[in-house]
């Protein structure tokens, strides 16, 4: 993608050159409250979607994943656990003070022995072809500029029968739903923004971001269409969150 191209930064136009700059600075400022915010949002209800999107991986003992936007670490713990000593993770994420919070968290809670963190651009993988088991992303994707560059850069990285497992918040399936939760978004958010991490700004980035992100059958597409087969997604609170499925051939 030329710098020159414009792409979305939530309801803004700018510069695709200029979007991964903008997206960091929202997430140096709030990760160190990232994790306390991902509770009051949901309600709790992020540990069951990823608890979800950890049962659907398929992972044994000895595998190795990636855990591409892997932020303050949730899924690289479940992974670890279930790869063991002979499997290996690797928490990427492409901000630096998120990667170092999900570090700094994981080796608080006794987890050194099969976990490696990587600085890393989901657009251009620095990875080897055909290595990983199992790539998840976790409300990650919404973020990246060329999501297609992305896809592909993860279908090259993945053995051939390896699994890609995106979660993302995607379309609410009904009507009210979906009105109560721009409500929520756009009033709500915010203003949790405001008081506990004193930044409005990037949860109203959070909200429009989620709306300009593909829904469910477009992302399913655009899966398909950047060389994965056997892709599926599972809706989950009402659709409001989706975890995609799909498989390298």
């Amino acid at each position: 993608m030329k710098d020159q191209e414009n792409t979305h930064f939530g309801f803004e136009t700018v510069k695709a050159g200029d979007k991964a700059a903008k997206v960091a600075d929202v997430f140096h400022s709030v990760a160190a409250k990232y994790d306390i915010m991902n509770d009051l949002m949901s309600g709790g209800v992020h540990r069951l979607w990823k608890m979800f999107t950890v049962e659907s991986s398929g992972l044994r003992p000895g595998n190795k994943v990636l855990d591409i936007a892997g932020g303050t670490g949730d899924l690289s713990a479940k992974f670890s656990k279930i790869v063991g000593p002979k499997g290996r993770v690797v928490l990427a994420d492409i901000n630096e003070s998120m990667l170092k919070v999900g570090r700094d968290k994981l080796i608080n809670k006794g987890l050194v022995g099969n976990l490696d963190y990587v600085q890393a651009d989901a657009q251009y993988l620095p990875f080897p072809d055909n290595y990983f088991d199992c790539i998840s992303i976790a409300f990650g994707l919404r973020n990246v500029t060329d999501k297609t560059l992305a896809i592909k850069s993860m279908l090259r990285i993945l053995k051939p029968g390896g699994r890609l497992l995106v979660l993302e918040f995607s379309k609410p399936q009904n009507a009210l739903l979906e009105k109560a939760y721009d409500t929520y978004s756009f009033r709500l958010l915010p203003l949790m923004g405001k008081v506990v991490t004193n930044d409005a700004d990037s949860y109203r980035y959070l909200a429009e971001s989620i709306r300009m992100h593909p829904d469910q059958e477009s992302l399913k597409e655009l899966i398909l269409d950047a060389g994965f087969h056997s892709c599926t997604y599972h809706n989950m609170t009402g659709g409001i969150v989706a975890l995609h499925k799909a498989l390298k051939a």
